[in-house]
């Protein structure tokens, strides 16, 4: 008797069994897929609903590539930089114009000069060296030693009863270097060689100026004989003077002229050496700034080894304003009348 074959209808329910539970799972699946669909934020929602310009997703459901949606609704068309490009060209920062230090002045574009005459400190310690005697400690000595003899037995009375100006006694204990410093409102120094006026300069990180820049300073930017205009007028800058102070102390303008107390001399109440700045229509102008006494105060060494100054000094008989000069010293010469005034190049700020 033949074998009689199995019955399907188990295998049957079970397909029926296993149909629901899959599509159950699909179901939960699309269902899962909608709601993540439906937190999309709007621009998404709107790159997604574009159709085949949006989202094109593969058979797995996964996004396969970059889409609008990614990109941002309205995002602009900027091409991306190219690998390897030169950098593109910078804006350059404005030259650096050279310019003096706070004390100077700029002349021609060119260089730089005090604002006024020199006072002289200790190279090393900044005390301020006397402006009525020599800037080194023999010469000063000496000086002092002369002179407080000498005083009694040149001119009159009262000259006689006039006393030397102190000096200082750390002056005459030890050497010295003298720096030059330029102030306003101060006696300058006098009684300068031209080869301490030199050391001075250099100490202050300066140097004497030649004849060709003093003179250019002097003349101004109008390029005038006078730090005034092109003529001169009496009393505009501190020179030729009414009286000489060796003839008050001495009668005698050719005498002593190494003599502390020559710049301390008044007339009628009014000191012949004035203070630096003093001499307010004595100025060159440059730019919007002016450099005082040019012309007159006190005699200036220029760089000339042989010796020679300028400028003319309080009571020199001399109308010749920035062309007055002397060269008729040597450069280790000194008396009351000569000073320092230093000279420099520009300079470019760090």
């Amino acid at each position: 008797m033949p074998a009689r074959s199995a019955d399907p209808t188990p295998a049957r329910s079970a397909e029926r069994s296993t149909r629901p539970r899959a599509c159950r799972r699909l179901a939960a699946a699309a269902l899962a897929c909608a709601a993540l669909a439906g937190c999309r934020s709007e621009p998404e929602r709107g790159a997604a609903d574009a159709g085949p310009s949006g989202v094109d997703a593969g058979p797995s459901g996964v996004d396969a590539g970059p889409s609008a949606a990614d990109a941002g609704a309205g995002a602009p068309d900027v091409a991306p930089p190219l690998v390897g490009a030169p950098p593109g060209p910078r804006a350059l920062a404005p030259p650096v114009e050279p310019r003096c230090p706070p004390e100077m002045v700029r002349v021609a574009r060119r260089f730089c000069v005090d604002r006024y005459e020199a006072v002289l400190l200790d190279k090393e310690t900044g005390l301020e060296i006397s402006a009525f005697y020599p800037p080194s400690r023999q010469a000063a000595a000496s000086v002092e030693r002369v002179w407080s003899k000498m005083r009694l037995q040149l001119g009159d009375d009262e000259a006689r009863r006039m006393e030397l100006p102190l000096l200082p006694g750390w002056q005459k204990q030890r050497e010295f270097e003298p720096r030059a410093v330029s102030r306003r409102g101060v006696l300058p120094q006098g009684y300068t060689t031209g080869a301490q006026a030199e050391l001075a300069c250099r100490n202050a990180g300066k140097r004497l100026c030649s004849l060709d820049e003093w003179r250019t300073a002097c003349r101004g930017e109008r390029d005038e004989q006078f730090p005034y205009g092109p003529t001169y007028a009496d009393g505009r800058c501190n020179v030729f003077r009414e009286h000489h102070p060796a003839g008050v102390l001495h009668r005698d303008v050719t005498l002593g002229h190494s003599d502390p107390r020559l710049n301390l001399v008044r007339v009628a109440g009014a000191p012949l050496l004035r203070r630096t700045g003093e001499t307010a229509t004595c100025a060159s102008a440059w730019e919007d700034d002016a450099i005082a006494d040019m012309v007159g105060n006190l005699d200036e060494w220029i760089d000339d080894p042989e010796g020679t100054f300028v400028g003319g000094f309080y009571a020199r008989a001399t109308r010749e304003g920035c062309m007055a000069r002397v060269a008729s010293h040597d450069f280790t010469y000194f008396d009351y009348s000569t000073g320092v005034r230093c000279c420099s190049d520009l300079r470019t700020a760090p």
